[in-house]
C-alpha cells in the first residue's frame, strides 16, 4: 500500500536492503508481510457490512442469472445505488461494464462480476501528489465526522514515520475542541499550540507555524472550525488562515484534508461538494467505514468530484485509519 508521508521510513529501509545479505533481506521483509496482512485484515473486518450488502447481493444476482441481458443490468445497477454509490456513478459504471462485457462477447455472469471489480479499482485509482517537507495540513469537515481523531491518529502515523510533528487547535468555536485535541497530542507525544475559546483561529494558525519554524518540524496539522451552515464566514476564515500562512512561511507545501463520515451516506457527497466550493481541496478522509453497510460513496466521492481517498476509517484503533489503497479496497468488499 503506499502510505502517505512515509518517504523517511522508506529511505531508511532502503538503505538496510542495500547493506545486508540476501538472508537478512528474507527476514527482513518477514515482518513487512505481516504487517500488511494485519492491515488488510483489519480492512477485511472493517468493511463485513459493505460487503454482506454489495458483494453478497451481487452474488446472489450471479448464482440466480442464466443470461446477462437487461434484467440483469438493471439488478446490479440497483445494488450499487443501494450502496450510496449514487445514481450517475452507478450508471456510469454499468454502460462501462455493459460495453466491455459486449465487447469481449462475455455470457458468464461470474465474469461479469470480475469486469466489475476492475472498473471500480480504475475508478478508485487517482495519483497523488508527491510529498514535500515541510508541510502544513490544514484539516476541514463538519463538527461529529471525526475530525479530531482523525487529526490525533494522523500525527501518530506521521511520529511513527519519524516525521516531527506540531498541531494547532484552530477550531476555537466548538467547545473543548483544543482540550480533545490537547489529549491526542499527549498521547501521540506531539507539541500543541492552543488558545482560549472563542479566539481568532488565524492567531493560532500564526503561532503554530512559528512554532513549527522553531522546531524545524516536518509537519503542522491545523484544526479547523466545521461551519459548512455558514459558508460566508468559513470561507472568510480559510483565506484570511491561507493569508497568513503564505506570508509567514512561504516555502511550505499546503494541504486540505476534508473529513467525510461515510455513515451519511449522499449527505456526505453533498457536504464534499460545498466543501469543495469554498476550499482548495487535496484529498479525502472517509471515517467510520465499519458503520455503515453503504461503502460505495467512496466510489460516488472519487468519480464525481474527482478528488483522492486519501485515508479510510475502519475502526476505533490507530492502526485503523489507513491510507487508502484501491485494489485493495475493491478486494476487501469482493
Amino acid at each position: 500500500m503506499a502510505f502517505f508521508g512515509f518517504g523517511k521510513k522508506k529511505e531508511e529501509k532502503a538503505e538496510v536492503r542495500q547493506s545486508a545479505p540476501a538472508e537478512a533481506n528474507a527476514q527482513e521483509n518477514a515482518p513487512a508481510d505481516e504487517e500488511k496482512k494485519g492491515l488488510f485484515s483489519r480492512l477485511w473486518n472493517g468493511l463485513s457490512k459493505t460487503r454482506t450488502n454489495v458483494a453478497g447481493r451481487v452474488d446472489e444476482l450471479i448464482e440466480a442469472t442464466e443470461k446477462i441481458d437487461e434484467d440483469f443490468y438493471e439488478d446490479l445497477v440497483d445494488i450499487l445505488i443501494m450502496s450510496d454509490m449514487g445514481v450517475r456513478t452507478s450508471d456510469k459504471v454499468i454502460e462501462e461494464l455493459k460495453s466491455r462485457i459486449e465487447a469481449q462477447r462475455i455470457t458468464d455472469a461470474r465474469k461479469a462480476r470480475e469486469i466489475l471489480k476492475q472498473i471500480l479499482k480504475e475508478i478508485m485509482d487517482m495519483p497523488r501528489k508527491p510529498l514535500r517537507w515541510p508541510m502544513i495540513m490544514m484539516v476541514v469537515g463538519v463538527n461529529g465526522v471525526g475530525k479530531t481523531t482523525t487529526i490525533g491518529k494522523l500525527a501518530m502515523r506521521f511520529k511513527d514515520a519519524r516525521h516531527s510533528v506540531v498541531l494547532a487547535a484552530a477550531d476555537t468555536f466548538r467547545a473543548a475542541a483544543a482540550d480533545q485535541l490537547e489529549i491526542w497530542s499527549e498521547r501521540a507525544q506531539v507539541p500543541i499550540v492552543r488558545h482560549a475559546e472563542g479566539a481568532d483561529p488565524a492567531a493560532v494558525v500564526f503561532d503554530g507555524i512559528q512554532k513549527a519554524k522553531a522546531t524545524e518540524a516536518d509537519l503542522l496539522i491545523v484544526d479547523t472550525a466545521g461551519r459548512l451552515h455558514n459558508k460566508k464566514n468559513l470561507m472568510e476564515e480559510l483565506r484570511k488562515i491561507s493569508r497568513i500562512i503564505q506570508r509567514e512561511y512561504e516555502g511550505a507545501e499546503v494541504r486540505t484534508l476534508l473529513v467525510i463520515d461515510a455513515t451519511t451516506g449522499q449527505n456526505g457527497l453533498q457536504q464534499a461538494r460545498e466543501f469543495a466550493s469554498v476550499a482548495d481541496v487535496s484529498g479525502i478522509v472517509l471515517t467510520k467505514l465499519d458503520g455503515t453497510a453503504k461503502g460505495g460513496i467512496a466510489v460516488a466521492i472519487m468519480d464525481e468530484l474527482k478528488l483522492p481517498v486519501l485515508y479510510i476509517g475502519v475502526g476505533e484503533g490507530i492502526e485503523d485509519l489507513q491510507a487508502f489503497d484501491a485494489g485493495a479496497f475493491v478486494d476487501a468488499i469482493f
